[in-house]
């Protein structure tokens, strides 16, 4: 059978080769602050605006040069033009399910809840540990941002400043309190 008529698995389905941690839960909208929503539509706006353009150019060229079947910046162009195709679509989506949240229009202060910077003390080794309950797409844990679907964060949410929190991390159960609670 000719390849012109025969589909190549290339991992159309965005949501099927992600990461657990990047995974929303079923049914759930997709929480994020500001500066996350801006930094997905910044990434969205660059592929589409520059990379794809000079990807396209770069095919263009490899095209135009003869034998494809045995060309290598034309094989690989359209292989990276697949996948900032697969990467436009799942910015897409991510951004039209966006509920943007604003942490420092928060109300209920004294509790935790999304976008909240949370300071905690483990209760075992007395170390202190601070970071702030962001989205999916723009947690990190080294820059102390923290998915709101995490364990911790989950069983941090609705607490307050002096709470003691038990919930089961990769390395076992563990007990923390809550030394401070800031929305910024």
């Amino acid at each position: 059978m000719n390849k012109a008529f025969v589909k190549e698995s290339d991992g159309d389905d965005e949501e099927e080769g992600l990461a657990p941690s990047l995974a929303l839960p079923a049914g759930i909208r997709n929480y994020m602050t500001r500066r996350g929503f801006l930094t997905l539509k910044a990434e969205l706006d660059k592929l589409l605006k520059i990379d794809r353009p000079e990807m396209v150019k770069v095919v263009a060229w490899a095209a135009s040069n003869g034998d494809r079947s045995e060309n290598a910046d034309y094989i690989y162009g359209k292989k990276r033009l697949r996948e900032m195709d697969r990467r436009i679509r799942f910015l897409i989506k991510r951004l039209e399910s966006a509920a943007v949240v604003d942490p420092s229009a928060q109300e209920n202060v004294e509790q935790v809840f999304f976008g909240a910077t949370v300071t905690i003390c483990d209760s075992e080794s007395g170390d202190e540990q601070t970071f702030q309950i962001v989205g999916v797409d723009e947690a990190d844990a080294s820059q102390g941002r923290v998915s709101w679907i995490a364990p911790i964060a989950r069983a941090l949410l609705k607490s307050r400043e002096g709470d003691s929190v038990r919930f089961m991390s990769p390395a076992g159960w563990r007990e923390i309190e809550v030394q401070e609670i800031r929305y910024e």
